[in-house]
């Protein structure tokens, strides 16, 4: 492709990714106006709301003021004034990044891949300032600066992830650029410095899927808790649809928070609670359904920390034999050539595994951090987990197992060299010692073959 088609297809791809963003709330919403409201109320309004929607999904705040009338009823501290919204509701920031790289995995197989990056980037940054002019009302003023920066950042990054996975499969000058950073790195760093990059994603990715398993069960075990508050609402078939729907773009947020349960510090809903392996503590909430599947408190809540524990531990495990194959492919020496002692051997794995912790601490307090933030006015300006309680808990609970799985699974007891586990090997001086050596008797002759003589 040339120049201009691939700045077309990339501007394209940010409108499709922008519209598919706005687009799912408001049929959502449009169906509710036409449901619930018939058709009674301005439809700018819903349009406005999607924008809001998508905006807040994307990192973007929201300034509220409620109706004086409408905070009255709500009996919330600080309703009456201006507040912040900034929970940013992470389903619609995962379709983002999806879009994003499908756009990726074509620009990667394209020559102007740069180009296309830059084109879909600025489309998405333009297109957010539309749709923050779009959505102004007194009563939700979305960030400009963030609508400009956060949402086309999103989209930047599933272009990124996307063009990297093909740049990888082709000899590109992008990929080889990135292939000479690479090298600059010495050879006997370099195989540690892999190893606790690939241990530290695949720690937090398996943590993430152990968040994600819990949430479910979560909602299967506590699935009458869940309805009774769906019939409490009393929205009807259309709004009981749009209120799933903003708790589908709720749930990854949901999977983050199980996953932060899981290592120890837990999450807040609202100044003053804490839900976390020792208890729950949780005052005024409001009636979504999907808070029914909090987890409750347990004398043995602490237990659950073994898994974490087993993750890091195992993936260690499963990794050393990569670290050592990739060191012994490096000469399995140190500065000057000189082979490395069993101390600095040590000290490398053990800091391969710290470094794995690293990695998975730093993805999961981002993770915590975005998935955060102010749901309301008052006590509702604090909800998630706490970034860096995360990173510091995550740290030990990832780092410690993983360097003792580096260490432990090199360990070999002497016991265990020979071919029998318990028993000794026998030394070959201890061999049976031989006779007294016998004279040579006469040979005897060779049988007869019964096969057909060789010609």
């Amino acid at each position: 492709m040339n120049r201009p088609t691939t700045a077309l297809l990339a501007a394209l791809d940010a409108l499709i990714a922008v519209a598919i963003g706005i687009g799912i709330p408001l049929v959502m919403l449009t169906i509710l106006w036409a449901t619930q409201f018939d058709l009674s109320i301005d439809w700018t309004v819903f349009w406005r709301a999607s924008a809001d929607l998508w905006m807040l999904g994307n990192g973007v705040d929201l300034q509220v003021a409620l109706d004086p009338a409408l905070a009255a009823r709500l009996a919330l501290d600080g309703a009456a004034t201006p507040f912040e919204v900034g929970i940013a509701p992470l389903g619609f920031a995962v379709l983002t990044v999806f879009l994003g790289r499908r756009s990726g995995l074509r620009l990667g197989f394209s020559p102007h891949p740069v180009l296309g990056l830059a084109v879909g980037v600025v489309t998405v940054a333009a297109l957010g300032a539309l749709a923050w002019l779009s959505a102004q009302t007194p009563g939700a003023v979305p960030s400009f600066r963030q609508a400009v920066l956060f949402v086309p950042a999103v989209y930047g990054i599933g272009v990124v992830v996307g063009a990297a996975g093909s740049l990888a499969r082709q000899q590109s000058p992008v990929a080889g650029w990135f292939l000479r950073l690479w090298e600059r790195l010495s050879a006997v760093a370099r195989p540690f410095v892999a190893v606790a990059l690939r241990g530290g994603a695949i720690v937090a990715a398996a943590l993430i899927a152990l968040g994600a398993l819990a949430t479910a069960a979560g909602l299967v075990v506590h699935y009458s808790n869940v309805i009774s508050l769906y019939e409490s609402l009393g929205s009807g078939i259309g709004g009981g649809a749009a209120l799933t729907l903003g708790q589908l773009a709720l749930l990854p947020n949901a999977v983050v928070w199980a996953a932060s349960w899981f290592v120890g510090p837990g999450f807040a809903l609202g100044a003053g609670s804490s839900i976390s392996p020792l208890g729950t503590e949780v005052g005024l909430l409001p009636s979504l359904p999907l808070f029914g599947a909090l987890p409750q408190s347990s004398p043995l809540g602490y237990a659950v920390l073994v898994l974490p524990v087993a993750i890091g531990f195992v993936v260690a495990v499963a990794l050393r034999p990569r670290l050592v194959a990739s060191e012994a492919g490096a000469g399995g020496a140190g500065a000057g050539g000189a082979p490395l002692s069993a101390g600095a051997s040590a000290a490398r794995m053990i800091g391969t595994g710290f470094g794995i912790g690293f990695v998975a601490a730093s993805i999961l307090a981002l993770l915590a951090l975005w998935s955060g933030g102010a749901a309301g006015p008052g006590r509702l300006a604090v909800v998630g987990p706490d970034p860096g309680a995360v990173w510091l808990w995550s740290f030990l609970v990832f780092g410690i197992p993983a360097s003792i799985g580096l260490l432990a699974s090199g360990v070999r007891l002497p016991a265990l060299r020979s071919g029998r586990p318990g028993r000794p090997a026998r030394p070959a001086s201890s061999a049976r010692p031989a006779g007294p050596a016998r004279p040579a008797g006469p040979a005897r002759p060779a049988p007869e073959s019964s096969g057909t003589p060789l010609r």
